[in-house]
Formats: C-alpha cells, structure tokens, sequence
C-alpha cells in the first residue's frame, strides 16, 4: 500500500522555540516532517502551522490521521515563570505549621487556605471530620477561584475524608477539584498537598490548549484520539489530562527519550539533547528512561510527580564563547549565557552588523567589546516598569536595530547594567557562538556567513598571557570553538554518568577527573574513562557537534537521521503506562487491612487479604487504562512483602500490591 494510503499517527512538540510536527506510519516510518515557530502566547497556533506544513508536505488527507499524540511545554513554563488559575487550597488533619514544610507556603502565596478537622491514621482509622467550615466558605470561594485542591491526613491509606469534601465542592461550585489521592500513594501529605495545589492550578490551562487543540483537529477533518505525554514517557489520553495535568511536567525531555529508543533500538544508552542554548543528559535503561526517584522539580518546587531524571546544562550552539582568564594560553570556555549569534543578527540587519564589524577589523588594536551588540528583545514596554534610573538611561539607548557595544558603553558599572537588562529579558546580546564558527567553517550555512567570518576574525586577535594573537585567523578560532563545544558535550556527558553512579557529592574532584579523562589522561596519574552503553546525539547541531564524540566518551555515538524531530516522533511511537496500589498492613497481630482508592477492608487471614489487593488494582488499573487510551493494554501485579524474622518466626510487616498496564493507544477507525 503506497505511503499516502496507509493509516497515519502524527506527533506534536511544542519546544521552546520551534513547534515540530511529524506524519509516521508503522509500515514507512517517517512520512514527512515540519517545523513552525512556538506561539508562547498561544501554543494552539504553532501547533497549526506545523500541523498545516506537515499536511501539505506529505500531500495526504487529514481524514488519514488515525492517531494524535503532543507533547508539550505548557504545564512545565508555567509552573517556572509562577502561572496558573487562583485556587482553594483544603487541608484535612493537618496545621497550619504543615504550610512550612516541602516549601509549600511558598507556593500557596496568596491564595486561600481551608483547615478542617478530620484525617486518618496510618492504619486508615479516620478521625472526626468536620465540614462545617467549607461549607460556609464555598459560596465566596465559588466567586474568587478557578478550582480547589484537597488533601487529608493520610488520604493514601483511606481516602473518605478526600472524597466526601470533593463531593460537596463539586456539588456547590461546580468549578474543578483535585483529591491528592487521585494524584500520588506516596506518603508525605505536604508534598502531596503542594503537587495537588500545583495541579489544581494547570487545570484550566491544559483544558485550554486541548480544547483549542481538538477544535482546530476538528476544523480540518482529523477525527483521531488525541493524546499528551506524561513526565515519564508515557502516553494518557487527552481527558486524563485535563484532570492530571501535573504529571506532563517535563513531556518534552521524556518524548526525546522515546523517540530516541525507537530510532536506534538501543534499550541501554546515554541521551545527550543539544539545542541552541541547553543540553540535557538522560539515561535510558532496559528500553526506559530513568525516573528521579525523589520526584521531579519544576520552578523550584519538588512534587511527587514522576519525570525523567534529566540534568540541564547552559551549553548550545547559541552559547556565548569567552576566553579562561590568566594563563599564558587561555581555554575556550562556552556558556552558560546564550548570545544571539552575529551570524543571525545579520540575515535581518546585515548592514547595521557588518558595517560595524569592518570598522572594528580595521582598527590596529583588538577591542574587548569587538564583535558585541546590544539589541531589544521586543517585549512590551510596560514590562520596563521598575528600572532603576541607570537602567533606564541605558535601555532607552538601545533599539530594536542592533547597536555596537563599543559605542553603547562608557564603563564597566554601564556593563554591568547591561546584563541587568539581559537578566530582565529586555534586551539581547549579540556575539560570536559556535554556530557562527560553524559558519565560518562551511558546516552552516542558513544564516549570514559573511557577518560570521568577520565576528571571528575579530575574536581571533584576542590576546593570549604572552600578548600574541590567541588564533593565526577566524578559520583557525572557529575550529577550536567547535572543538571546545564536543569536549564540553562529552565533559557534561561523563559528568552525568558520575551522579548517576553515586558521585555527585565530590563535585570538584569528579569534574578534575572528568576533565583530565577527556584532555587524554596526562599526568602522572594517568586516566581514562569509558561510558557502558553508546550514546545518543539528538538535536539538529548534533550530526555536527557529536561527530567526533565517540573517542572522548570511549563509546559508540549514534546519531539518527531524524534527531531533529525527536521529540515529535517520540509523542507519536510511545505506550499507554498506567499504574495502580493497594497497601496491606496489620493495624494489630491477626488483623489484615487493605487499603486503596476504592476503600478498606479487614481480613483475619493474610492470603485472603492479598487476594483482596490483587482484586481491587486489577480493577483500578483496567479502569485506569480505559480512561487513559489504552488498547488491550498487557497487565502486571506485583507484591512487594516487608517482614521481619524475630526468633525464627516470620512477622508480617506491611505489603503493597502493585499493576501496571502498558500498551498502544486506541487509534480511529
């Protein structure tokens, strides 16, 4: 069956700067491919561009669409720059004092906080609850807030308490309610009330985007399930959601890791994901990638969310290129700042930028501010509201055409100012990067080339400790910087294999070592250091900057032919995962409780109690994989015993019965 004809599944991502889109067919693979500048404004609108561009690229029918899977940066931008809907927060058996732990007073700000009377003990024996108090706040909360979060005392072990107060607010406000047991069985009830506080106040964004989302499928005929990625890499169906929209915290990174297996194959690897300003580092073992154990964080705020153990380093082919200070042969160091490259600065205002930079290359001696501009970012202007009378001084002077540093700045305190204004995101600093060298060099060539090879001429005269020229000539510099940008991916890498290994806690000594490793070992302690598993290069710069990775990190580097679009093929190749708990305990000796979302129940025989935990997971997790869009889903228990050996006899401890279902989504007939 030829390509247009077959059923087709077509992946989104909403990356920080591009919305990639992607059309696979489980017979061709990759059909087509596009990408569409991200509306940070409204996501709903990048993601039509690049779902229009795909279409018409692969010149198919929308109706052949069977399948739509996104992942997306929403829920993880707003929580890092502080957005969301204003809340209700109601806790059940706790205190006020359980505002100040797992940081949760800070998240809560300004918005309201209940405390009722009520909870459970470990063991789920509740205490008298009370909700006399909610009941006379709701009609003012109903007007004041966009949804409610309640979390109770132990609610993992019996969740009545949970379930009774979120009855009564739907009942009276109709708005929506997030019961912290429907999020996590962890123990911990301030973190859990702070990742049920965080997700009460996604709701509505998500629930705009996948309305806009589903409409504009609607408008152009594509009538197929639509489906969002989990931190974890898992696929959930849009519903779900919209009613957990927390847990697509960090979808992007864990789309990447998908895509990455399925490309290669490969069940054990090292990820390394470069961009224009960052590289992120995972780890993907026996075809998943690792999860932090402790639970993601995201804008500071640790929540019981599982995500991608993903660690994000300031080095990308955007990233500012400097010179060690001291030494008589300085290194080449990279980032952690992104600089607009000149080269890109130059496809929009060639004759503001080269003009300058052929002034400055006729000067005898090299300037410390040669090759640097200032320009504004375009934000709106009262977001200058606040600056101090220097910052206003300075950012009146900059304009939205590029102005040279040399000219701008007078003195070192008005440098200074400047980066405050950078800081603000009211102005860019335009500099030589590694992808203007990679310009100079013929490896890039979608940008303004001629502005490139003059900004690293210009960093090429730099002076080194004995007063020489740090480069003969822009050839020359660019290709140290971009010998500088693999070793730094391979230190970052290596770097990540050393926390992974348990060796985060000597920072100094594992970075000394790591670094005298990739320089070659020298010394006369003489090292080397090789990864277990290949590593994968995602990124568009990747085929570039990881070409010569293999021989730094004594392993395989592969890179695939669509690392571009990784992200956007992962959201579409993935599975459904879904899991489910029941807690077995022994409040005391020959009484067996079991506990799980559907409620309690005691037992006078340990088998019969665990053929009651096996009874109800296997009902909540086929419950869990219908809502979340699975398709015959494959389902797994597990029991996980803890008992003790006291005078050789076996003491019963506590149990926690575990499923999982994991299987491809329902797809369109």
């Amino acid at each position: 069956m030829p390509a247009t004809k077959l059923p087709l599944f077509l992946g989104i991502d909403t990356g920080g700067t591009y919305t990639d889109a992607v059309l696979w067919s489980d017979a061709t693979g990759v059909v087509a491919k596009a990408k569409a500048l991200t509306t940070r404004h409204d996501l709903a609108v990048g993601i039509s561009g690049a779902v229009d561009a795909v279409l018409e690229k692969a010149g198919v029918a929308p109706a052949q669409v069977k399948l739509v899977s996104m992942s997306t940066t929403l829920a993880t931008n707003a929580l890092v720059e502080g957005q969301g809907g204003r809340v209700a927060l109601v806790m059940i058996g706790f205190s006020e004092t359980d505002l100040d732990r797992d940081g949760l007073r800070t998240a809560l700000g300004s918005d309201p906080v209940l405390f009722l009377p009520g909870g459970h003990d470990v063991h789920g024996n509740a205490a008298a609850l009370d909700l006399h108090a909610l009941e006379q706040a709701l009609p003012e909360l109903a007007g004041s807030v966009s949804g409610f979060a309640v979390c109770a005392y132990f609610a993992v072990r019996n969740a009545a308490h949970e379930l009774a107060a979120t009855a009564l607010i739907r009942e009276r406000t109709g708005l929506p309610v997030t019961a912290s047991h429907e999020l996590s069985a962890k123990l911990g009830g301030p973190r859990r009330a702070l990742t049920t506080l965080l997700n009460a106040r996604l709701i509505s964004m998500i629930d705009r985007l996948v309305a806009a989302t589903e409409g504009f499928l609607a408008e152009r005929g594509i009538a197929a399930p639509l489906m969002v990625v989990r931190g974890d890499g898992a696929l959930v169906s849009a519903a779900f959601a919209r009613r957990r929209p927390i847990e697509t915290i960090l979808s992007g990174p864990a789309a990447s890791l998908v895509g990455a297996r399925h490309m290669t194959g490969l069940d054990d690897a090292v990820i390394s994901d470069i961009g224009g300003t960052t590289t992120d580092v995972a780890v993907l073992d026996k075809g998943r990638p690792r999860l932090d154990p402790e639970g993601a964080t995201v804008g500071g705020f640790r929540t019981m969310v599982e995500a991608v153990a993903m660690r994000t380093f300031g080095l990308g082919g955007d990233s500012e290129v400097t010179l060690e200070d001291g030494g008589l042969t300085p290194r080449i160091l990279l980032g952690p700042r992104r600089l607009v490259p000149v080269s890109l600065a130059a496809s929009t205002h060639a004759e503001a930028i080269i003009g300058v930079l052929a002034r400055q290359a006729r000067g005898g001696n090299p300037g410390r501010l040669d090759g640097r501009f200032a320009v504004r970012t375009g934000v709106p202007d009262h977001l200058a509201a606040g600056l101090s009378a220097a910052e206003q001084k300075l950012f009146s002077s900059v304009t939205p055409t590029p102005v040279a540093l040399d000219q701008l700045l007078g003195s070192t305190a008005q440098a200074a100012t400047l980066n405050r204004l950078v800081s603000r995101g009211l102005v860019h600093v335009i500099g030589f990067t590694p992808s203007d060298a990679a310009h100079v060099m013929g490896l890039q060539d979608n940008w303004n080339a001629e502005a490139a090879g003059l900004a690293a001429t210009l960093f090429a005269r730099r002076r080194d400790g004995r007063g020489q020229p740090i480069a003969a000539d822009g050839a020359a510099i660019s290709r140290r910087v971009l010998r500088a940008l693999t070793r730094r991916s391979a230190e970052v890498i290596l770097e990540t294999a050393f926390a992974e290994d348990g060796l985060e806690g000597a920072p100094t000594v594992a970075h000394a070592l790591v670094q005298r490793a990739v320089d070659g070992g020298g010394g006369i302690a003489r090292l080397s250091v090789s990864l277990d598993r290949p590593v994968i290069g995602l990124g568009a710069s990747a085929p570039l900057h990881y070409a010569a990775l293999d021989g730094l990190v004594g392993n395989a580097c592969v890179v695939p032919a669509d690392t571009d679009v990784a992200n956007a093929l992962g959201a579409v190749v993935g599975q459904v995962r879904v899991t489910a708990q029941a807690q077995v305990t022994q409040p005391q000796e020959g009484l067996f409780r079991v506990s799980s979302t559907l409620g309690i129940a005691d037992f006078r025989n340990e088998d019969a109690a665990f053929a009651e935990a096996e009874r109800m997971v296997g009902t909540l997790i086929a419950r869990r994989a219908a809502e979340a869009g699975a398709d015959e889903a494959q389902i797994m228990v597990d029991r996980d015993v803890r008992a003790a050996t006291v005078e050789g006899q076996r003491s019963f401890i506590e149990a926690t019965v575990s499923a999982t279902a994991a299987g491809r989504p329902r797809i369109a007939e």
